[in-house]
């Protein structure tokens, strides 16, 4: 297994919700090397799935794509905070649902390249209606979507979300393993 060393680490940017290192390292070959990268703290996503199969999805503007995604429920974590009541939290945020079930589906590196955040990625279900109360810098739509309807929407390509697709497709894998 290859490793690399890190000699010196230098913040370069401290913002709001992230950090960007510029660390020098020695490589397995002994060379010198810089590497670039943003800390995050993660996230916790969640597929809410009801007994229907319907499942529910938010639309958000997003500014990096200057457009409207449609992508599963979803926050950051806090500093040292548990993913679980993270996803606890958005979920009923979001999306005015609280769940009795929670599973990990994944732990996702959603751009390994140059950051180090983790998501994670539950099912949630026993769904039970309650308020949502979004953050006051937070705009997005809630539809509840049959299963069926949301991967067609994959299919199509209307749906770019990593998160979203992974949650999808493993859903749907385990309903056909059901049956």
């Amino acid at each position: 297994m290859s490793k690399e060393i890190t000699f010196d680490s230098e913040l370069i940017y401290d913002g709001r919700i992230m950090q960007v290192y510029k660390d020098d390292v020695i490589l397995e070959n002994g060379k010198h090397a810089v590497r670039e990268y943003v800390h995050h703290n993660g996230g916790a996503s969640i597929l809410a799935a009801d007994e229907d199969d319907n499942v529910y999805l938010v639309t958000q503007f997003r500014y990096p794509y200057r457009r409207e995604v449609w992508e599963i429920p979803a926050g950051k974590l806090e500093k040292g905070e548990d993913p679980l009541s993270c996803a606890v939290r958005e979920l009923e945020e979001e999306t005015g649902l609280k769940a009795e079930h929670f599973t990990l589906i994944a732990e996702l590196y959603p751009t390994p390249a140059y950051t180090d955040e983790r998501l994670y990625v539950y099912l949630a279900t026993g769904l039970t209606a309650t308020k949502s109360h979004l953050d006051e810098d937070e705009f997005l739509s809630v539809k509840k979507i049959p299963l069926r309807d949301a991967l067609k929407m994959a299919e199509k390509g209307e749906l770019h979300d990593g998160k979203t697709l992974v949650a999808l497709y493993y859903y749907a894998a385990k309903k056909a393993a059901e049956n």
